[in-house]
């Protein structure tokens, strides 16, 4: 018999560490090797971590809630075999280094016999993410959770860093004035407190629903938004559709809808204007090199997420139409890796999937743009022809771009979503996939 430890795996590029949301074993269950262990959550998704090993589950070294680093020890197997070159043997001092660790990044005030203490508590009642490391500086210089509540945040979606909290300190120190804004969380409700009459239902917003409440309030407060309509005439695009997407789905095993093909055109327009493919970092703007595009994907439970497509300049249309169903289907089936909810340089939400006509979307932060597309309704239009002016029936959608104007000024605004018509409009009805 060989112990070997469970370690908490790497889940991206930008994921240093993640929590524990709960174990989906216990300490004696048989395992299989590959088979989920544990349920854990970054900031950016909720996953599974399967097991590297098969054998029986000896001991759970982290605790439900807990926030571990990446690469250290969660629990140990016992395993049959010898324990592989990469696990690390189980010793007295890795086991205490583990606990240790498990203390050191779990939620301030977290008590493995008696609960949660008042800090912990504090913290929970605010949805603001603050990593272990502020969190112990904040504890160190006696900052209360309402006090860093006013600190402003330079990190990914205003979070307070290392380099923040550093600073409010020696500000502090010196006696200076802080100039800050309190960060109201999504809990504390409106300045209108809601009425709750007898047979209403409380309903508690779950961990993801409450992460994007903070988010569409943060990206209100922190970009001024404009929204630009265009009505689009994509006839061509749902007569080329109709004709190709047997023909794809037998050939692809795939099918062909219209999102890729509108895709398509809004990669072509930012080309066309690669300013609109910038994010802004205090007073610069950061021009994108790659353009890297998020699709808003709406959960069975009503939630949104918004995998990113990257690099889909780079794809075709057969390309494009296989990245779109495979993020939208492991999106619903929560398969996503953290990595690919990250990393975008701007964002398409498909409102006419609900019927909606037009939608006037909220920015993701820190990108700059976002466009909304409307149902595809058939109208009566007027058109040219060589024998002058016709009534004809023709599909139409309403595209909407909404932009950071701190940045973005309505004539750019304007000109890309009236890019992307012109090119659902001129779409070759004779093209090839």
């Amino acid at each position: 018999m060989a112990s070997v430890e469970l370690i908490m795996p790497k889940m991206g590029e930008s994921i240093m560490e993640a929590t524990i949301l709960s174990w989906l074993k216990k300490p004696g269950d048989k395992i299989e090797q590959d088979e989920s262990v544990l349920e854990v959550a970054t900031d950016k998704v909720d996953t599974e971590v399967p097991s590297t090993h098969a054998g029986v589950l000896k001991e759970i070294l982290a605790k439900e809630g807990e926030v571990v680093k990446v690469g250290k020890p969660i629990a140990i197997i016992t395993t049959d075999a010898e324990a592989s070159a990469t696990s690390a043997p189980v010793t007295p001092e890795s086991k205490k280094e583990v606990k240790k660790a498990g203390k050191e990044t779990a939620e301030p005030g977290l008590n493995g016999s008696n609960g949660v203490s008042h800090a912990a508590a504090d913290y929970k009642s605010s949805n603001r993410f603050y990593s272990p490391l502020v969190k112990n500086i904040a504890k160190e210089e006696n900052i209360s959770v309402a006090e860093l509540e006013t600190i402003s945040g330079s990190g990914l979606e205003g979070r307070v860093t290392k380099k923040d909290i550093l600073g409010y300190v020696q500000n502090r120190k010196l006696g200076k004035t802080i100039q800050s804004t309190p960060v109201k969380s999504v809990s504390s409700g409106p300045l209108v407190p809601a009425s709750v009459s007898a047979g209403d239902e409380i309903i508690e917003m779950d961990r993801m629903r409450k992460m994007i409440a903070e988010r569409m309030v943060d990206s209100k407060r922190i970009s001024p938004h404009v929204t630009s309509f265009v009505e689009a005439d994509v006839t061509n695009i749902v007569f080329w559709r109709n004709k190709m997407k047997n023909e794809f789905q037998k050939r692809e095993g795939d099918a062909l809808t219209f999102t890729p093909i509108f895709i398509e055109a809004i990669i072509q327009a930012i080309k066309d204007y690669p300013m609109i493919n910038i994010q802004v970092d205090g007073d610069r703007i950061i021009k994108k090199k790659d353009i890297n595009i998020g699709m808003a994907v709406a959960l069975p439970t009503g939630n949104l997420i918004v995998p990113v497509i990257r690099n889909a300049d780079q794809f075709n249309l057969t390309g494009l139409a296989k990245v779109v169903n495979d993020l939208a289907k492991r999106a619903r089936e929560n398969k996503l890796k953290p990595d690919e909810l990250s990393g975008g340089t701007f964002t398409v939400s498909n409102v006419g999937s609900f019927g909606n006509v037009m939608g006037t979307p909220i920015i993701m932060q820190p990108q700059v743009g976002i466009i909304a597309l409307g149902a595809v309704q058939k109208k009566p239009a007027v058109v040219e022809t060589p024998y002058g002016d016709a009534i004809a029936v023709r599909h139409k959608m309403f595209l909407s771009h909404s932009y950071d104007h701190r940045v973005v000024d309505g004539s750019l605004g304007g000109m890309v979503v009236r890019r992307v018509a012109d090119y659902l409009e001129k779409f070759d009805i004779n093209r090839s996939i």
